[in-house]
């Protein structure tokens, strides 16, 4: 009983613990988790049909652990001040506005409202950044479209040159692979019918990226198992590279 009760207290005390229940994959805080800097990924936390039942929900696919090793090596391989853990922001919620960097998970699932669509038009306004993934096949990239045009209804998708900026911030993209799932990397890598691999964005009005869209692929995966021997390491390497480079290039263009 003792012993249940001190579990209790230990995760009723890590910083996210309120949305843990919604996670796929939560880990233990580390000792300096409070530590604020001056850069902090944000995880979107977003609404889905597709959450009633299920043991965790569509946001919180890959979180919080491929967060966790992300940020860690960003750290290490930049000299970005950034704070140890994610910030898990609501889509529904101003603190949006305190994170110029966001990542969403699973988007080919999402369901906004209109004053969310008002929201997130507000932050890309600002100069917010947002890079998302996880999502597959038709059915899933038209339901994200359809998010994003709630958004802006004039947004433009386009396929991302070998060339351009953000393949080369900091890390030489030009040869990119596909970062598959987990559940199929030893196998043909295609999840869910999505065939091939998309580096796309949506830029705003002085042609700054402001969307970065992995489609038909899963860049959280080879974040969050980056540390599984089971999973090859030339795609955690791809994966922890392309972020690197979309958050320098938000950071500097």
């Amino acid at each position: 009983m003792l012993g249940a009760l001190l579990a209790f207290a230990q995760i009723r005390d890590r910083v996210w613990a309120r949305y843990e229940h919604e996670m796929q994959d939560p880990v233990e805080d580390p000792p300096d988790a409070l530590h604020k800097a001056e850069f902090a990924l944000g995880r979107l936390r977003y609404r889905s049909p597709m959450d009633r039942g299920r043991r965790y929900y569509r946001w919180g696919i890959d979180v919080n652990k491929g967060d966790r090793i992300f940020v860690s090596l960003l750290k290490r391989l930049t000299r970005v001040d950034i704070q140890p853990i994610e910030t898990i922001v609501d889509v529904s919620s101003d603190e949006i506005f305190n994170l110029p960097w966001i990542f969403a998970g699973s988007v080919g699932d999402w369901r906004l409202s209109p004053t969310e669509a008002e929201r997130l038009r507000k932050y890309f306004d600002r100069g917010g950044f947002l890079m998302v993934d996880d999502f597959h096949n038709e059915r899933e990239w038209a339901n994200f479209m359809a998010g994003i045009h709630q958004i802006d209804p004039t947004a433009r998708v386009e396929e991302l040159e070998d060339g351009d900026p953000a393949f080369r911030t900091v890390f030489d993209l030009k040869q990119r692979v596909r970062v598959p799932g987990a559940n199929v990397v030893h196998g043909d890598m295609i999840e869910r019918g999505g065939v091939e691999p998309h580096w796309r964005a949506i830029r705003d009005g002085q042609g700054r990226m402001k969307v970065a869209i992995c489609f038909n692929m899963d860049v959280g995966d080879g974040w969050e198992f980056a540390d599984d021997p089971d999973y090859p390491e030339r795609f955690s390497s791809e994966a922890i590279r392309l972020g690197v480079n979309y958050v320098i290039y938000s950071m500097t263009h």
